[in-house]
């Protein structure tokens, strides 16, 4: 009964998924409206193109705005229990309709543009910011044919689309007319800009080992071992440099403690201070939304994406096994931004240009040894090596910081 239940969830369609042979979801939309949509069949090929790209535009468009309403609920009852709380408990059953009846709050709320603003840039940044949050879903594979489209250079084109967000923050804090958000804008693009550098240098760690920048080819490069092929395990390099894109990535989508150019402490809401109704509503769909593809692309690089985890059968594969992995670390974000104090901005950029970018040029130059001295990294002789290596640098790591906290002197007593 499992082995039938596995097949359904990871293939809900199995005769049609295995006719079309698709690699992408446009061209799966494609080969569907020509096979069962006959009207259809019979108009030239680049409208029916057409069509199913604008079809896959009204699905992504229509679930991944979703994922904020689910996500938002989720951190309140995240954080309700980490600080022995309920959480919202009074709009639907054990409070599952608040967030959905704060969107509609925010509906009706007025829109408000400041009077000596610039109402041009005003209006257009957060859709700036929206767009290029949920441009990045296109490139990013949810199993092995829920991929809007498998670009030859899908890394690149998510990391330069997710460079334009930049932009949209810059334009709202100077279009607000308010020092509190021009503060907070200058804050996140000095934030954003470096910490783009150590995420680039981990990505470049698994396009070594990969020799592609296609999403799928990452994903193919991670199977046959399973969970011994994800790529987080086949160096002690690429380890590393797992812990390192998650860190700069927390800090990329400002969630705490890197959440400087939001501190409501110091600037009040930072950059989106002078925003109210809808508007202020896309800046929190698009940080939930970031939050969920900078852990889509965690789990694709380093977890085997869709792979399962047990060789020979695909136990938590597929689109549900992807979903939870990505979960997993939407969860540890969320985790952390309860448990750990706001940074300094000093502390901020001195963990980057200090430490994670020299970790990061470490990890690339030693990739490169581990690959000449072993030719092959998916030979399960080299992986065992390489777990090895990791778990002794991790009992290393313990003994260390362990001996070091012992060590430290005790507070003083206080005069008062």
């Amino acid at each position: 009964m499992l082995p039938v239940f596995q097949q359904f969830v990871q293939n809900p369609f199995p005769e049609f998924f295995a006719q079309a042979g698709s690699e992408n979801l446009s061209q799966l939309v494609l080969e569907f409206l020509r096979s069962h949509v006959p009207f259809l069949a019979t108009l030239p090929d680049p409208v029916l193109q057409l069509i199913a790209m604008l079809a896959v535009c009204v699905i992504f468009v229509a679930v991944v705005p979703l994922l904020p309403l689910f996500l938002v609920l989720a951190e309140r009852k995240v954080s309700a229990h980490i600080q022995d709380r309920v959480g919202p408990m009074r709009v639907g059953p054990h409070g599952v309709l608040q967030t959905l009846a704060d969107g509609v709050k925010l509906i009706f709320k007025e829109d408000h543009i400041p009077r000596q603003g610039d109402k041009i840039l005003f209006i257009v940044a957060p859709y700036i910011i929206f767009a290029c949050s949920f441009a990045v879903f296109a490139a990013i594979p949810f199993g092995k044919s829920i991929l809007v489209s498998n670009l030859n250079i899908g890394i690149f084109y998510i990391m330069a689309i997710s460079s334009v967000v930049v932009i949209g923050v810059i334009m709202a804090g100077w279009a607000s007319n308010s020092k509190w958000s021009l503060l907070g804008a200058l804050r996140s693009a000095a934030q954003i800009v470096s910490y783009e550098i150590p995420i680039g240098l981990s990505i470049l760690a698994v396009v070594m080992l990969v020799e592609s920048l296609k999403m799928q080819d990452i994903v193919m490069n991670q199977g046959g071992l399973g969970i011994l092929s994800w790529i987080v395990f086949r160096t002690p390099f690429t380890f590393i440099a797992f812990f390192v894109f998650f860190i700069s990535a927390i800090a990329e989508v400002n969630r705490t403690p890197f959440d400087l150019p939001e501190a409501e402490s110091e600037l009040v809401a930072g950059f989106h201070t002078e925003y109210s109704g809808m508007r202020f509503a896309l800046f929190f769909i698009a940080e939930y939304a970031n939050m969920f593809a900078v852990s889509a692309i965690a789990a694709t690089l380093f977890l085997g994406g869709w792979k399962g985890i047990i060789p020979g059968y695909e136990f938590l594969g597929g689109t549900p096994g992807f979903v939870i992995k990505t979960m997993l670390l939407v969860f540890v974000m969320m985790w952390i931004r309860w448990t750990l104090p706001r940074l300094r901005v000093d502390q901020l950029m001195n963990l980057c240009w200090k430490y994670l970018i020299p970790i990061s040029f470490f990890n690339i130059l030693g990739i490169g040894i581990w690959v000449l001295i072993f030719q092959n990294d998916r030979n399960p002789a080299h992986i065992g090596i390489s777990l090895l290596i990791i778990i002794l640098g991790i009992i290393g790591a313990y003994l260390v910081l362990g001996k070091r906290s012992s060590q430290s002197p005790a507070p003083r007593a206080s005069s008062a």
